[in-house]
């Protein structure tokens, strides 16, 4: 894709997920994230992805929901931003995460010497999050304790060498042509 469309992409993708957050009201559209948006060259139509946090009945209704308020987020964005035509929302379950989360369980099994072709399927639809275990070169304690790490000690200020000032002078000739 081109530059523009790939800047309409991410104007599109930060205001409808504005519009979903802060004017849609229904109650069926539950945890939803806005992945990503793919505009066509012409600008008619975005495939909107979306990630659902849920069971899959729950995936499915809250789909449903976001088909039938498409065309009132395409009305609020069309408020907020000014393009030539706001393009038809087509929306799309992105399922990359649990894809993700299924490829993660399953080296945790073949790392725990089970054979992956016993995992059964999970139930959660991302990642649980694990204890790290912390190696060289690791971030300090502060910063995982929300601290960041500037502000966990203060650091005298950078010394700096004082900047020569010198006359201005006459100015070398040019070589003549």
């Amino acid at each position: 894709m081109t530059q523009r469309t790939d800047r309409i992409d991410e104007l599109l993708r930060q205001e409808i997920g504005q519009a979903l957050e802060r004017e849609v009201t229904d109650p069926r559209i539950g945890f939803v994230t806005i992945t990503d948006v793919e505009t066509s060259p012409d600008l008619a139509h975005a495939r909107v992805w979306v990630s659902i946090i849920g069971t899959p009945d729950e995936r499915k209704e809250t789909l449903a929901a976001l088909h039938r308020a498409m065309p009132f987020v395409r009305h609020a964005v069309g408020r907020k931003i000014r393009i030539r035509k706001i393009p038809e929302f087509e929306v799309r379950l992105d399922d990359t995460a649990e894809r993700g989360t299924r490829v993660m369980h399953i080296l945790d099994e073949l790392a725990a010497g089970r054979d992956a072709s016993e995992v059964e399927a999970l139930p959660e639809s991302l990642p649980t999050p694990v204890k790290r275990i912390r190696v060289d070169g690791d971030a300090s304690i502060e910063s995982e304790a929300g601290v960041e790490p500037a502000q966990a000690a203060p650091k005298p200020p950078a010394q700096r060498k004082p900047r020569r000032i010198t006359k201005p002078g006459p100015r070398p000739s040019r070589p003549k042509r």
